[in-house]
């Protein structure tokens, strides 16, 4: 590990083990992480992070809605109504990135 992105470093190795040891296919696993992200409030930036991997993985705005609607009578309204609101955000991040890579390459 680097001294100079331990927090990041640690992240990613805490993520590649819980990869390794699940039997989920890629899809399914994007679609329980994204259901934890709304379970536990996170950021924007903690949706920004799988936002790829779950695009990578067929995750399509239909698939996100349905996890927001299943959630919703576990979980609540508001708690569901902010991961609305922090997937958006993240989702229009990462596909205007994606977007500026391909007009430069």
């Amino acid at each position: 590990m680097s001294e100079a992105h331990p927090l990041l470093e640690t992240l990613e190795e805490m993520t590649a083990a819980s990869v390794q040891r699940v039997d989920l296919n890629d899809r399914e696993l994007m679609l329980v992480r994204l259901a934890g992200l709304v379970a536990t409030e996170a950021s924007p930036a903690s949706y920004f992070v799988n936002a790829g991997p779950a695009i990578e993985s067929g995750i399509s705005l239909e698939d996100a809605r349905s996890v927001l609607i299943a959630l919703a009578p576990i979980v609540g309204g508001p708690r569901v109504v902010f991961g609305a609101e922090a997937m958006t955000t993240a989702l229009g991040y990462a596909l205007a990135i994606d977007a500026a890579l391909a007009d430069e390459a």
